[in-house]
């Protein structure tokens, strides 16, 4: 090989050389900015899922949100905002007051037992009944300064219970006693009114709710939210002197047996309304 030719493959070589080694740089290059980039969205989306996380907790919950609602009285109510619940006759001369938490199992063991026996009274116009509905085992997350089992099941039933008292007073009496049923009521420590599908599964045994699109409706779309809260403040800042369910007031007075508790079975009712009525 002559030296030009030579010359002329070295020169070739490293030509070759400087080109790949251009490639090379190049290649490195966009591995770097790729790198960068990926780094970047990976930090975008850290700091964006953290910022997600801290909204998501100061975001106020359901029904802390509802507290600010307006709100939206069920029909067959009257006074402020809906919130006398009144049934019976209106010629009955004297109102019994019930103060009951439909998550309570007191409440539902007196309403198995003595519920029959306040229809009766209500059907002859003995008395009518005044329902005042407290919220107290969810818990104190409203400030009512009453510690229970914690959850939302009383504050959903008792919405649940609007949608019916805006169907009629009928549907509403016999919704909550498909509610304190052996059937339907929980344990204490379970949230089952909770969820609409299940009082939804409840007022289904109701003839007047069953199928009900109205009813449904204002469940789902929590229509009567914020009066259920508005009736819980009702219950904690009654001033009848009650602290727990059931209670039973009539004329201001507290019923109770003779000995100081709870009219729990139907002999007990009798003889402490019986009293009241005459008194």
């Amino acid at each position: 090989m002559s030296k030009r030719n030579n010359q002329a493959a070295k020169t070739a070589a490293r030509e070759r050389l400087r080109i790949e080694r251009e490639r090379e740089a190049k290649r490195a290059k966009v591995k770097r900015q790729v790198v960068v980039a990926c780094s970047l969205v990976a930090v975008l989306a850290a700091a964006g899922g953290i910022g997600y996380a801290v909204v998501q907790a100061n975001k106020p919950s359901q029904w802390e949100a509802v507290k600010s609602d307006k709100i939206v009285a069920p029909a067959n109510t009257s006074g402020k905002d809906g919130l006398t619940v009144l049934v019976g006759k209106d010629s009955a001369k004297k109102t019994l007051k019930m103060y009951e938490d439909p998550r309570c199992p007191v409440c539902a063991a007196f309403e198995q037992a003595v519920g029959t026996t306040v229809e009766k009274d209500l059907a002859a116009g003995k008395y009518k009944v005044q329902y005042i509905g407290g919220t107290f085992i969810d818990g104190d997350s409203l400030g009512s300064g009453k510690i229970g089992s914690g959850g939302e099941g009383s504050k959903s039933a008792m919405s649940a219970m609007g949608a019916a008292l805006n169907v009629s007073p009928d549907a509403f009496m016999k919704y909550k006693t498909a509610l304190y049923s052996t059937k339907f009521h929980p344990e204490e420590s379970q949230d089952k009114f909770k969820d609409d599908a299940y009082l939804i599964k409840v007022a289904d045994t109701v003839p007047e709710l069953k199928g009900n699109a109205t009813f449904r409706n204002a469940l789902k779309k929590g229509t009567y939210d914020a009066w259920a809260l508005a009736m819980s403040k009702t219950f904690d800042t009654n001033k009848d002197g009650v602290t727990g369910t059931p209670s039973f007031v009539m004329d201001g007075k507290i019923l109770k047996t003779a000995q100081g508790s709870q009219p729990m079975t139907v002999p007990d009712f009798n003889q402490v309304v019986g009293a009241a009525l005459k008194g």
